[in-house]
């Protein structure tokens, strides 16, 4: 049985299998306690029976008016428990807590262009290419901008396509 809670610090030294996918994006220890101490309702892990970490996600809450929105910063399962929904079961709880909690209009997460799983897994999850970030993934490879209108957003207009491309300096970070 799969248990799905909140991130605890002791998860930061037990978590690196579930990391060395080389698409998975890693960031220093100050990075991830930042998240758990301002975002503690967007970082959850999912653990097995024995208290081995699967999966995590990790997110935020960021924007203002129209533009309020969750954000999935990272979502990673370790391959030996890939197949079993983890990634689908977090992301819902991440879309959950922005919609219900937070009243967000939409949700967003960058992916690599070439990583057509994750691609297919966020399609199949109701997320659609907003845009494409230029050289966003250290500079050679490009992001899509992807989102999952909520809510809040009636008329679905957080989900309209960009009609070109933008660079990494024309995204907005709050």
């Amino acid at each position: 049985m799969t248990t799905i809670r909140r991130f605890c610090c002791d998860d930061l030294l037990r978590f690196a299998p579930v990391n060395l996918d080389h698409l998975t994006e890693t960031f220093n220890m100050s990075f991830y306690m930042t998240y758990m101490a301002r975002w503690p309702d967007y970082f959850h892990t999912a653990v097995n029976p024995g208290d081995r970490v699967m999966g995590y996600i990790m997110g935020k809450v960021e924007g203002q008016g129209e533009s309020w929105h969750g954000h999935v910063t990272a979502v990673s399962v370790a391959p030996e428990f890939r197949r079993q929904k983890l990634a689908k079961t977090l992301m819902h709880l991440l879309e959950e807590i922005s919609d219900k909690m937070d009243k967000a209009y939409f949700v967003d997460l960058f992916v690599r262009a070439s990583n057509m799983p994750a691609i297919r897994m966020y399609e199949k999850l109701g997320y659609v290419v907003y845009r494409r970030v230029l050289r966003y993934y250290s500079g050679e490879e490009d992001g899509l901008d992807m989102r999952k209108a909520l809510s809040q957003d009636v008329d679905k207009k957080s989900i309209i396509p960009l009609k070109r491309p933008i660079t990494p300096d024309e995204l907005e970070y709050d």
